[in-house]
């Protein structure tokens, strides 16, 4: 689904294109494609992204389909999310581009300093969005405790839970930053001591899926993991290859490039 279109700024991604990458993220994902929706308006929907005739639209679609899940090639405020998945009912799984990355990347990250970086950013994204959540868990609370519900200067118990895992959420998010500052650190070291060496570093950046990790492999003879999909490579890896000439390079295969990858995600992968 792709959501408000305003007329083409300057750096204009055209709307086929965008929609063609997020086809090829959903199948990364697992997800089969079977319709899609555009809407263009001159800014979103502040209840429901896009307009109300266009979400009549993409339930009926929806419907016609069998389809189970929907995403939306933007990131839905957690507003947005609440009135959509409302009128999408609870069998319909709803999700933004944001989350089908977040999705992605926690698929395919293998090593504990990729987990780390993946999880700080789902963490980060999901904060914001817990209202939403535990707004349901008080109402549902409320109604076996005998009708009570949380109102203006009255703490209900989902409230209190709510409060409790941000809480909880806050803390995770500082000792996984902590740990990834200890990534950061031992990653400048290693760097300090192979420019002591004199020993040249190339890294093979692109678009993910361009071909970075079997250019690696071809350049090393690694064995690299290689793929037909996107984010293959989460797990930065570098190879020594000696060149016919004499003297040694050190190649690092890096994490691909994407259109509108999410701020979260950037972030975390500073340190790689």
């Amino acid at each position: 689904m792709k959501g408000p279109a305003a007329r083409a700024p300057a750096g204009y991604w055209p709307v086929e294109e965008s929609l063609a990458e997020l086809a090829q993220l959903a199948r990364t994902a697992g997800i089969g494609v079977v319709g899609q929706l555009v809407q263009r308006l001159e800014r979103p929907n502040p209840a429901t992204f896009i307009g109300p005739g266009k979400v009549g639209e993409l339930v009926e679609q929806v419907a016609q389909a069998a389809a189970d899940v929907v995403i939306f090639d933007d990131e839905l405020s957690p507003r947005h999310q609440r009135e959509l998945e409302k009128s999408l009912g609870e069998k319909v799984k709803l999700l933004d581009r944001t989350a089908l990355i977040l999705d992605i990347f926690a698929q395919h990250a293998h090593t504990r300093e990729g987990a780390l970086q993946v999880e700080l950013a789902q963490y980060e994204y999901r904060l914001p969005r817990l209202t939403r959540a535990w707004t349901h868990l008080a109402r549902q609370a409320g109604g076996r405790a005998g009708g009570i519900t949380g109102g203006v200067g009255v703490r209900g118990p989902g409230e209190t839970q709510l409060e409790t895992d941000r809480r909880v959420i806050g803390r995770r998010i500082s000792q996984i930053k902590r740990e990834l500052e200890k990534v950061r650190a031992h990653r400048g070291r290693h760097r300090a001591r192979r420019r002591q060496k004199g020993v040249p570093v190339v890294s093979i950046v692109g678009y993910t899926n361009a071909g970075k990790s079997t250019l690696l492999n071809a350049l090393s003879g690694a064995d690299v993991l290689v793929a037909d999909k996107l984010f293959a490579t989460l797990d930065p890896t570098t190879r020594r290859v000696e060149l016919p000439g004499g003297g040694m390079v050190l190649f690092t295969d890096t994490v691909g490039f994407i259109q509108k990858l999410p701020t979260q995600l950037v972030a975390a992968f500073r340190a790689t």
